[in-house]
């Protein structure tokens, strides 16, 4: 027999079904047990008449809740039941997969434990719907990604995540034995990235891992995340970026809202808005200037930058003047860019670059890059990099290289601005920070 989704249910009345699923509520009566099963697409209320097999009865009554059953009887359509007005009248029970009693925790309780606690469990905690939802939001999302990023001709790329050089400054980097040498974790794919367009690739993307020896223990920070990166050629400035930017996460908010915009106002309490085109776009002076005018005073040591508390604080003035919940923050100064940012011709102090900032949150980084090798070699130095180790990427723009640029956005920050979730750590499936290896 074919198995039955809860959801298709109301279809099958009066027929016999076979459903699979898990045990959420167990209630055991004098003459009759009551088992909610639960799968994917919902709940069901499944009734056995004790008298009619004793032993199943007995057998019935051992079950630990959240044990995986398979579930053989016939739908019956009773008004009196909350669950969509069926249950199902018990035939036969396969028990798959017993739960031990007592359960580290019930994660459909009212209450729950304390998230590292729940981190411990994870694959317990991901039981709970909402996470499900959450993660059939990010199919969703990646999907939407790349069907913006094939209709405007992207390649697609999967970049090496051992290096045998830095890809950054050479801090928060991870290093390895690698044989007789050492290699270090990807801290982004930015020089491949770029590599592709000197290849003539024109147009690429990547949904992919990053990593960052990064210690921080904040609700927006993890060693091991997803990065979704684009390149593209041709460009005039950071400007084109943007809007390539700005228009696929508006399709990714359309395609959302349209597929599971209902359950996540449901579940999450949150509204899916499709933000407007084109996003605003402010200034890194001028932002300076409208914190300093709002009473905000950024940390000593933010030269040039924001801070978390900066960030929201321009997201609250964006939201009031142009009601809108993404921002561009452009032109940073060169002392918070990395080398490979190019400059602008009327102010050399100034970087052609971009975050994104959505509901006070940032969650990319952007920029037209140095195409010029002995710019960028220059660049490079000025920064108090050595060039050996990176001369592989030097090599790179030697031989014919477009002007180009592009970004890189953490996927988890994206949901946790989407979803309205307060935590990266429960935004990821399995999360990785300075103290959590396991599970």
């Amino acid at each position: 027999m074919e198995r039955t989704y809860i959801q298709d249910l109301r279809s099958a009345v009066d027929q016999t079904v076979q459903i699979k699923g898990w045990l959420q509520t167990l209630r055991d009566q004098k003459k009759l047990q009551f088992l909610i099963l639960r799968d994917p697409t919902g709940l069901v209320q499944v009734t056995h008449w004790k008298p009619n097999d004793e032993a199943l009865a007995e057998q019935i009554s051992k079950l630990g809740t959240e044990s995986a059953l398979t579930i053989t009887g016939k739908v019956v359509d009773n008004p009196v039941v909350k669950l969509g007005g069926l249950e199902i009248q018990l035939e036969s029970l396969c028990v798959e997969n017993t739960a031990e009693i007592p359960l580290p925790f019930d994660p459909f309780a009212d209450s729950l434990p304390v998230l590292d606690f729940r981190l411990d469990w994870r694959y317990l905690d991901l039981r709970r719907p909402v996470n499900n939802l959450l993660f059939r939001v990010e199919t969703t999302v990646e999907n939407a990604m790349r069907t913006y990023w094939t209709q405007n001709n992207f390649i697609e790329i999967h970049s090496p995540k051992l290096t045998g050089s830095p890809s950054e400054s050479g801090a928060e980097l991870f290093s390895l034995d690698y044989f007789d040498t050492k290699a270090y974790l990807a801290q982004s794919p930015q020089f491949y990235k770029q590599m592709a367009m000197a290849a003539g690739f024109e147009r690429i993307c990547e949904i992919g891992p990053v990593f960052r020896a990064d210690p921080s223990f904040t609700a927006r920070h993890m060693t091991e995340f997803t990065g979704v990166d684009a390149e593209i050629s041709w460009i005039d400035s950071h400007e084109d970026v943007m809007r390539s930017e700005e228009a696929m996460l508006h399709d990714v908010y359309q395609t959302v809202k349209e597929k599971h915009g209902d359950e996540i106002k449901s579940l999450f309490g949150t509204e899916i808005v499709v933000p407007e085109l084109p996003f605003p776009r402010i200034p890194m002076r001028e932002v300076i200037e409208i914190l300093k005018g709002r009473g905000y005073t950024l940390p000593a040591d933010k030269k040039g930058d924001i801070d978390p508390g900066g960030e929201r604080e321009i997201a609250a003035y964006v939201k009031e003047k142009f009601n809108h919940d993404f921002v561009f923050v452009t032109d940073w100064p060169v002392s918070a860019r990395p080398f490979y940012h190019m400059r602008k011709e009327d102010d050399p102090n100034l970087t052609k670059s971009f975050d994104l900032i959505a509901n006070g949150l940032e969650i990319t980084t952007g920029a037209q890059r140095e195409h010029r090798p002995d710019i960028l070699a220059k660049q490079a130095l000025e920064k108090g990099l050595h060039l050996e180790p990176i001369q592989y990427y030097l090599d790179f723009f030697r031989y014919g290289c477009p002007p180009h640029g592009g970004y890189g956005m953490g996927l988890s920050r994206l949901m946790m601005v989407m979803l309205g979730m307060n935590n990266i750590r429960e935004a990821v499936y399995i999360f990785r920070g300075p103290t959590r290896l396991m599970p």
